[in-house]
């Protein structure tokens, strides 16, 4: 029940789900903080959503897997004397960090997506990043490490259960139950077809004003009085000369309408049918061509660290990019960014701006 054999079964499993979730985490990170030469893509449209939520899956599904990994092993850990060499050492110590870092982002990636930050003094995405590494790094030292006597367990044959004990297939099939249980009763909170299963999923995605979820209301961001004020313009800021737009201005502008999903990090997302203003168009007002043109949108919230986001060049030609004034067919609520807020193909929630106040347009050499 503790053999090699197991334990490497639960490790092969469990490299699977934390390289998935490492992987689409990291992608997560590189839309949100894109390195010199890193270009995301405005298409699909539904790939952001895709990867976020298969992030989220696959973190918890590696619960399960993480719990029986730990307890297949825990002997090993407390065996004497507990340093036999230098090389011995590194591997235990490869170990711990591994044991640690793996409980930091389950355990902190399920408070996450629960949206309970108080045992987590610090920003919660930074410190998921750079553990992941972390994780990743260590779990590739372990793997070195232990791979030749893995390997070994994995292509013998398997020794007979004791009489009525529980057998290794029985605990495999135990945890394989549960970890599928659990993908399926969360899924639905960005698959709509398994919806009705999502149990234990922390989001609705149709519960919210005008159908969506919202994560940061108007009275949160402290914007309520701004957004509501009768002389608010959005600004478009050009090099050479920019112009400002009244509500009015904004609606006698060509409306264009696009079903398009909010994908949030914490894993849900949820489809809107927006209309506004294409995002080019609003570029070429202050004469820069679109094709050629990146853009600082920046709200009316005094603080945060999402108060701006930069939008790239694939997101701003794209057709599909726009400064939406409605919502299913319905003016903005005022918690989805009245009275106009960013919605593009292919981004992060969080980047998605609300409550516009000015566009600066920078124009590409």
């Amino acid at each position: 029940m503790r053999s090699t054999r197991l334990a490497g079964q639960l490790g092969v499993a469990l490299g699977l789900t934390f390289g998935v979730c490492f992987l689409t985490g990291l992608l997560s990170h590189l839309m949100q903080h894109p390195p010199a030469g890193f270009a995301w893509p405005s298409r699909p449209i539904g790939f952001y959503r895709f990867t976020q939520g298969l992030h989220v899956v696959t973190g918890l599904a590696s619960a399960p897997l993480l719990g029986a990994k730990l307890w297949s092993v825990y002997p090993r850990l407390f065996t004497w004397p507990p340093v036999r060499s230098i090389a011995h050492a590194a591997e235990r110590a490869a170990v711990g960090v591994l044991v640690a870092a793996a409980l930091f982002q389950v355990v902190g990636g399920v408070l996450n997506i629960t949206r309970w930050y108080t045992p987590m003094p610090f920003f919660f995405t930074a410190g998921h990043y750079w553990v992941g590494w972390l994780a990743i790094g260590a779990l590739l030292v372990h793997v070195g490490v232990r791979l030749p006597v893995t390997r070994a367990a994995l292509t013998r044959s398997a020794m007979s259960a004791r009489p009525g004990g529980l057998s290794r297939r029985g605990l495999l099939t135990g945890v394989a139950a549960a970890t599928g249980l659990l993908t399926l009763t969360t899924a639905g909170q960005t698959l709509r077809p398994l919806s009705g299963l999502a149990l234990f999923a922390p989001r609705r995605p149709g519960t919210g004003p005008q159908g969506l979820p919202v994560n940061k209301t108007a009275d949160n961001a402290g914007v309520r009085a701004l957004a509501l004020n009768p002389s608010y313009r959005l600004t478009v800021i050009g090099p050479t000369r920019h112009t400002d737009l009244d509500l009015d201005g904004l609606h006698a502008m060509t409306q264009h309408t696009a079903e398009l999903p909010i994908a949030c990090v914490e894993g849900w997302s949820a489809t809107g049918r927006w209309t506004g203003v294409r995002l080019r168009d609003l570029v070429a007002l202050v004469g820069v061509d679109p094709t050629r043109a990146t853009v600082v949108a920046e709200s009316l919230e005094t603080g945060g660290r999402y108060r701006t986001s930069i939008v790239a060049a694939p997101h701003v030609r794209d057709p599909l990019t726009l400064v939406a004034l409605r919502l299913n067919g319905e003016p903005l609520h005022l918690d989805h960014g009245y009275p106009a807020r960013l919605i593009a193909p292919n981004r992060p929630g969080v980047l998605q701006t609300k409550w516009l106040t000015s566009i600066t347009v920078r124009e590409e050499s």
